[in-house]
This record gives C-alpha cells, sequence and structure tokens, in this order.
C-alpha cells in the first residue's frame, strides 16, 4: 500500500492525537496537511512534527488521497463544501469523525460517488488507546477500507460494523463509555471516603485498581467472567458487594442508560441530517 497524503479538516485535540500516531507509526510529516482558521490550533500542530498547515480547506486538501474531517457538527456542512472540489477532483477518501452527520448528508455536498467512512472514536484515543469503530459507504474501495483503518489503528483498536445505524450503539458503548467509568470511579471514591479514608488516599487506590483491572481485562487469556470469579470468594467481602450491585438493578441501570444514549445519538442524526 503506497503511503497516502492525508489531510485534516480541523486542528483540535482528536486531529493531534491522530497525527501524533500517525507519526509515531512512520507516516512522513511531509503527506500530512491541516487546515483551521486559528493559527494557535494549526501551532500546536507543528509542535508534533512539521506538517504542511493552512488557513483555508481548499488548499489542505488539494493533493489529499485521504481527507479526515475532525470539525464540530455544526459547521460539517460549511467544510464539506469547502473541499467538495478537491475531493471529487481527486476521487480521495473521506473520513468523518463529527457524531451525528450521515452519510447521506455528507454526499448531498460532494457528490454521489463520494467514498466515505464515518468513524467514531472516543477520548482516550488522546493517548493512544482509542476505540473507533468504522463504517464505509459502498463507493469505498478495498484500498481505501485499508487505509481508514490504518489512520484509525495508530491511536488504539478499530472495528468495522456493517451498517450506519451501528455507530449509535458504538457511541452509547464506547463513544460515551469512557464517561460511565469516570462516574463509577467518582462514586468509589466518594463511597472509600465515607468509610474513613482521605480523598487522596481514595482517589489514588481507585484510579489504580481501574487502571489494573483494565490491564487484567485486556492482557489475560480468560473471559471477564472468570476473572470476576477468580476475584469473589465464597463468603467473602466481593461476594457481598456484588450481591449488593445485582439486588440494586445494576445490570439494568447500564442496559437503560446506552439505551437512552443510543437513542439521542439517533436523534442527532436525524436533526443533523
Amino acid at each position: 500500500m503506497n503511503t497516502p497524503h492525508i489531510a485534516f479538516i480541523g486542528a483540535g485535540n482528536m486531529a493531534g492525537s491522530i497525527i501524533g500516531g500517525l507519526i509515531e507509526s512512520g507516516h512522513p510529516p511531509s503527506l500530512i496537511s491541516a487546515a483551521d482558521p486559528f493559527p494557535a490550533s494549526l501551532q500546536r500542530l507543528r509542535e508534533i512534527a512539521p506538517i504542511n498547515v493552512y488557513e483555508d480547506n481548499a488548499s489542505a486538501a488539494a493533493e489529499a488521497d485521504v481527507v479526515i474531517m475532525a470539525v464540530k457538527p455544526q459547521v460539517m456542512a460549511e467544510a464539506s463544501n469547502s473541499i467538495a472540489r478537491a475531493v471529487r477532483a481527486r476521487r480521495a477518501l473521506l473520513i468523518s469523525i463529527a457524531a451525528g452527520v450521515t452519510i447521506t448528508s455528507m454526499q448531498a455536498r460532494l457528490g454521489p460517488d463520494a467514498a466515505i467512512v464515518r468513524c467514531m472514536p472516543n477520548t482516550p484515543a488522546l493517548l493512544g488507546c482509542g476505540a473507533s469503530a468504522l463504517f464505509a459507504n459502498s463507493k469505498v474501495s478495498a484500498l481505501q477500507r485499508e487505509q481508514a483503518q490504518s489512520v484509525l489503528s495508530a491511536v488504539g483498536i478499530s472495528c468495522w460494523v456493517p451498517s450506519e445505524e451501528a455507530l449509535d450503539a458504538i457511541t452509547a458503548l464506547s463513544g460515551s463509555g469512557p464517561a460511565y467509568f469516570f462516574l463509577f470511579m467518582e462514586a468509589m471514591i466518594d463511597a472509600g471516603c465515607k468509610l474513613g479514608l482521605d480523598r487522596d488516599t481514595a482517589t489514588a487506590m481507585t484510579l489504580q485498581t481501574a487502571l489494573g483491572a483494565a490491564r487484567m481485562a485486556t492482557e489475560s487469556d480468560v473471559d471477564l467472567v472468570e476473572l470476576r470469579r477468580r476475584v469473589t470468594s465464597p463468603g467473602g467481602t466481593t461476594e457481598k458487594a456484588l450481591a449488593s450491585f445485582e439486588s440494586a438493578g445494576l445490570r439494568n441501570i447500564v442496559d437503560n442508560a446506552l439505551q437512552a444514549a443510543a437513542g439521542r445519538a439517533a436523534e442527532m442524526a436525524r436533526e443533523m441530517g
């Protein structure tokens, strides 16, 4: 696979994290461009690597094989219009990380033959440990699918979903998911303080426990049920706590929360569409 020229429209945190991942994986800075109306945002990207920067979108996209739309959903229409001619001329792959903006709405501006991949990353991508889901329309070639996956794999894991609608479930699960774990950790810290620990101790122990549990889950050769069983001694403290969670309906609470998030994701898509 030839190394593609990649253009970023938008120079925010997510663009910066993906660019950093690409550079770390060996992508030449000379084959990366970025556009943003704010010079300070472009300067932050230049501190990552000596990439090409522009204040207008069309210039950044002019030589691109892959264009990554890293802008807010509210400005997606204007940004798409600004790079439409370049995308059509280059037959470039467009990757959108804008939540709620459908492929149909993008094709209305880029043309019916536009090759588009919608992607839902999450904020741990800023640390190189993100989880991204991708969906490609029928115009995306096998080579372009490889290019899209290579870009997102630079900041974590990536997987393809079978339908655009499945991105609503991904939004609810992994897109919003970090906030769920943050809330649970907040609750654990507060509970630890009520048990008599000072907040610094409760915080340090909670965060390290969360990190250790996540590493065990991702690095172990057994599933989550078995990992949980190994920590849960019959008649012990863990069993008592887990029984309390189950009796309070924790699984239903989680299910209802994800259903609400997925429903809102679908609603946002209709609003943006």
